[in-house]
């Protein structure tokens, strides 16, 4: 099934209150291993959930006082996540509706993540906090005020999990938390930092308090529009070699865009510009990605970028030019059979890249372009979720990290119980 019609869904006047509230609830979950279906590309696993309604909140999405969420029975009755650049970080509010609709009988959908009813079967605690679009919109000062309401929220949010049983049980380690924007959970992330999170990258953190170990990256929500296998364009029916549209001059390690930027405007089957959302960007930058072989992933301010994302989504080959980024799914996608990797110090090198990719014969591109139109559909964010989506597979790798997280503890426990003998 296709993703939620942003135009078919109600105003989000509900998500802003979950910001206010979300601290208040909580959304526990109970990790057993059973098998599922063929589609998964993961080892077999179920993860389930419960939710805990902890307060309620005036609903206006549907009119009853009492409930604390929505209903998920009808397309119509579903909040919308607020638009624009918001979406690509929009992680959270997949993850919460697939867990609203687990219980909910007339909706079809895998079965790696179902709410169950009592928290001290959880092994997993899911918490609702919506950390990316609270730094989206409540990051500045308002008025007379001395904090920002992002900052607020999460002192809040810290001072709810510390007090509840749940994570005084185990310190934290069985809870997750989608911080999926860079810069969200600023405050609270080194307070939480037991917890597993569900990332973009690790370019803001320190090792100590997130890592590939224990925490979960997830894909970006792409921005342009998906190209259907049948309507994808093969090799000869894409004149440009290169594309990369968007912003060139960045901090950090995003310096090289400009290096880059200079080494390849000027050749002629090479679209290299600058680009914004503003003035049909975004549409522009999707055919553009969907008449080209290779489309450029370039660091920007953060290791990862939502373009990655736009070009899988495009079937067009990704040209990969980050040493640091961690990538979604990795222990069970081999990204070198549809992606292209060059090192930064590579490819600041006078015909480097161009001389790598018009080497690449259409035969070898052919194939990689096959294999991006067999694993595009791991990276759509929809609902209802469909078996080895995005959703479905990030349950997935949290149960991985779950059962992995488990075994540490387990082992680190052997003796220290035999202390109370």
């Amino acid at each position: 099934m296709s993703s939620v019609s942003e135009k078919s869904l109600l105003p989000s006047r509900l998500l802003s209150c979950l910001i206010a509230f979300s601290m208040f609830l909580l959304i526990s979950a109970s990790l057993s291993l059973v098998q599922l279906s063929h589609t998964s590309l993961i080892p077999k696993s179920v993860l389930q959930l419960i939710i805990a309604d902890n307060s309620k909140i005036n609903s206006e999405a549907d009119g009853d006082e009492n409930r604390t969420w929505p209903s998920v029975n009808g397309r119509s009755r579903i909040p919308s996540y607020p638009g624009g650049l918001n979406l690509q970080h929009s992680a959270e509010y997949w993850l919460t509706l697939d867990l609203l609709a687990s219980n909910t009988p007339n909706v079809v959908r895998p079965c790696s993540a179902v709410r169950v009813k009592n928290s001290s079967e959880a092994d997993v605690i899911f918490v609702p906090f919506f950390s990316s679009l609270s730094y989206n919109r409540h990051s500045k000062i308002q008025g007379k005020e001395n904090i920002s309401i992002n900052r607020m929220l999460q002192e809040k949010l810290v001072e709810f999990l510390k007090g509840r049983k749940e994570w005084k049980r185990t310190g934290g380690r069985n809870h997750l938390i989608v911080a999926h924007h860079p810069n969200s959970m600023l405050i609270a992330r080194e307070k939480l930092g037991a917890a597993m999170f569900v990332l973009a990258d690790f370019g803001r953190y320190p090792v100590e308090i997130a890592n590939i170990k224990k925490d979960v990256i997830a894909p970006y929500k792409h921005m342009v529009r998906a190209i259907s296998a049948a309507n994808s364009a093969p090799f000869d029916e894409r004149p440009t070699l290169v594309y990369f549209q968007g912003a060139i001059y960045r901090k950090d390690g995003g310096v090289i865009r400009q290096e880059l930027y200079y080494l390849l405007k000027d050749e002629k089957d090479v679209h290299f510009t600058f680009g914004s959302v503003q003035a049909n960007g975004i549409s522009q930058a999707g055919r553009g990605m969907a008449s080209s072989k290779f489309c450029l992933n370039i660091a920007g301010d953060t290791p990862s970028s939502n373009r990655l994302f736009d070009a899988i989504a495009s079937h067009c080959v990704p040209v990969i030019i980050s040493d640091e980024i961690e990538l979604p799914y990795e222990d069970v996608l081999d990204y070198s059979e549809f992606c292209l990797f060059i090192l930064s110090s590579d490819a600041v090198k006078k015909d480097y890249v161009l001389n790598l990719l018009r080497g690449i014969k259409r035969e070898k591109w052919m194939k990689m372009w096959e294999r991006l139109k067999e694993i595009s559909r791991h990276f759509e964010y929809q609902y209802p979720s469909q078996p080895g989506d995005a959703v479905d597979m990030i349950w997935q790798t949290v149960s991985l990290k779950k059962t992995s997280t488990r075994l540490n503890v387990h082992r680190k426990n052997r003796y220290s119980r035999s202390h109370f003998l």
